[in-house]
């Protein structure tokens, strides 16, 4: 195929029977990565596409057997779609190439050492501080995101996680204003403090204030805006 003329009417039929030849091996390096939270599926259409890739570019002038060209090139597109693909939360691409690193390196070290290595034992494995395995190892919790909604707790007292995590309160602010208000008060004369007296804690209509306190509804009324006024003015300026 590789010698035909690009525009030859037999090389679509030559690549498309490559690719058929092929796909046993493309679909037994995608089971090879099955078993990690991608279905199989997915795995096997992105071995395919990365047998594809190889099918078009081998180049036998270069010495080496399409085997040998097309594992790496389909293997490479099965870590590409681990990193690209199946991450929860976006992280930079060198610590999803970092993670994937450090998953090889913890395989590995597991037969040879006949233990779980430590971070120690990986930093030496892949040539990096441990700090940049500590790293690599936080960024990996992002592969995976837990729902909100997943159920904590058990039997009759079971609630969601989202229940359990804190939000904002709005009784701190209401509670600051509290404390602020009593000196933003003290600021107002005592006829205003009256009027806001009667007319909030009292619920007097402003035509029941005024007959209290001798004046017109109006007069109340102006009263009522400048003390509160007053207030807007002061809680502005120390809240």
């Amino acid at each position: 195929m590789a010698t035909m003329p690009a525009h030859h009417p037999s090389r679509a039929a030559m690549r498309d029977r490559a690719i058929e030849a092929w796909l046993p091996l493309a679909n037994h390096l995608a089971r090879r990565y099955s078993g990690r939270g991608e279905p199989t599926d997915d795995l096997v259409q992105t071995a395919a596409l990365g047998l594809i890739k190889a099918v078009n570019k081998f180049d036998p002038s270069h010495g080496v057997d399409f085997a040998g060209y097309a594992i790496p090139t389909i293997v490479g597109e099965l870590k590409r779609h681990f990193r690209d693909r199946t991450w929860d939360i976006r992280v930079p691409r060198r610590l999803q190439e970092l993670r994937l690193a450090i998953s090889d390196a913890n395989s590995t070290l597991l037969q040879t050492l006949g233990r779980s290595p430590t971070v120690a034992d990986i930093a030496a494995h892949l040539k990096l501080t441990e700090e940049q395995v500590l790293e690599g190892l936080e960024g990996a919790r992002a592969y995976n995101a837990v729902s909100l909604s997943t159920p904590t707790g058990d039997g009759d007292r079971a609630t969601e996680l989202g229940d359990m995590l804190g939000g904002e309160d709005g009784e701190f602010e209401i509670a600051e204003l509290r404390v602020s208000l009593g000196p933003a008060l003290a600021t107002l004369d005592e006829r205003e403090q009256k009027i806001l007296t009667l007319r909030f804690y009292g619920n007097l209509t402003q035509s029941e204030i005024a007959a209290q306190i001798g004046v017109s509804q109006m007069h109340v009324s102006r009263l009522l805006s400048r003390a509160l006024a007053k207030l807007r003015v002061h809680l502005t300026d120390t809240c």
